[in-house]
């Protein structure tokens, strides 16, 4: 960053963020406070125009989104999400096989090695797929643009094809805390505060999203009502993500591994469609709304999925608790299986060797 740019470069970002939010909320596109803020900001990077956003922005965002989910889950909301737990458990084992395909459909467009397709498909977070794409030797750079650009296209794309389709929330769930107050809004974004912190210290991934959302939940599972979130917090906290999204983009970034985007850009989409196919059939076996489960499964980031429940009406906290499940079984259990695919595949290699030099002995 050039000197002089260190407070005018955020300062720029959040008013072209500001302005194109509310551009968008003028015209009633779908979640108008951060796809407005992503696409402006994403498109002045692109072209050049010195804008950011600062790293904590992020995090703020996460932390209120995490905050607002947790008022949903009442205690008759979390014993149905409970008695879904087996269903969390098949969408993620899906999760796990619609990267794997994924990623060799992205070897194959892409021409890149199959470990590094594998971990730029696998919907399991940016940073955290970064990692294990380092331990394994795959290319890093290229994991973070497909995990970045996975997300970006997820959140823009959505909405709008919901839209389209003239989506309507049937979900009756909303937040068990009804009555907003001063003080206690600041009790609770300041317990919640802890809990993100805490996390993102740890750092447990999606830290700011999932502590705060582990301390707002149990209050509203046990009825302590301090105070409902505004809608205009939501959206403070929707432009932050939108703008933070943005500044992965950088100005040469379409010109850098053209055939890669592109083959991103292809199985993220292959991605999304399955996604829908299995939201279809899981809603049919689940006997809920198609549009909530498709949102539960979509390729998407908790915060943003979450959001766009919200935003449209859906089954805000079937949605978050599906895509939370989903994360833990990710993070948790693919480097695992990456690593026991790898060893059974050396081991076989090994064996048709060593069953070869037999076959040629006198």
């Amino acid at each position: 960053m050039r000197p002089g740019t260190k407070w005018t470069a955020p300062a720029g970002g959040l008013l072209l963020a500001i302005a194109a939010g509310s551009v968008c909320a003028w015209l009633r596109t779908p979640l108008p406070w951060m796809i407005g803020p992503l696409f402006a900001v994403a498109i002045a990077r692109l072209a050049g125009v010195q804008v950011t956003a600062l790293p904590w922005w992020r995090y703020a965002g996460q932390w209120i989104i995490g905050t607002a989910l947790g008022l949903y889950f009442t205690p008759v909301v979390v014993r149905q999400v409970l008695s879904l737990a087996p269903w969390m458990v098949v969408a993620g084992v899906y999760a796990l096989c619609s990267g794997v395909i994924c990623g060799l459909a992205l070897a194959k467009v892409a021409n890149v090695d199959r470990r590094t397709a594998f971990f730029a498909s696998v919907p399991g977070g940016a940073t955290e797929m970064s990692i294990l794409a380092e331990r394994f030797g795959a290319r890093t750079d290229l994991v973070a643009v497909a995990q970045s650009l996975r997300i970006v296209i997820v959140v823009s794309a959505i909405p709008f094809l919901f839209t389209m389709i003239n989506v309507h929330g049937t979900d009756p769930y909303v937040q068990g805390t009804r009555e907003f107050a001063w003080t206690g809004l600041a009790g609770l974004l300041a317990l919640t505060a802890l809990g993100g912190a805490a996390l993102h210290r740890f750092r447990f991934p999606n830290g700011w999203v999932i502590g705060a959302l582990f301390v707002s939940l149990p209050l509203t599972a046990m009825q302590i009502e301090l105070s409902s979130l505004p809608t205009w917090l939501s959206n403070v906290a929707q432009l932050l993500i939108g703008c933070s999204l943005a500044t992965r983009f950088q100005k040469d970034f379409l010109s850098r591994a053209p055939r890669y985007l592109a083959a991103v850009t292809i199985t993220v989409v292959l991605a999304i469609a399955m996604a829908a196919l299995f939201g279809v059939f899981l809603g049919w076996a689940m006997s809920a709304n198609a549009a909530t489960t498709i949102l539960a499964t979509a390729p998407g980031g908790i915060a943003e999925m979450a959001i766009t429940a919200k935003v449209l009406q859906l089954g805000v906290p079937i949605v978050t608790a599906f895509h939370v499940a989903r994360m833990v079984l990710l993070v948790s259990t693919t480097g695992v299986i990456y690593q026991f695919v790898q060893s059974w595949r050396k081991r076989r290699i090994l064996l048709r060797s060593t069953n070869g030099a037999d076959d040629r002995s006198p």
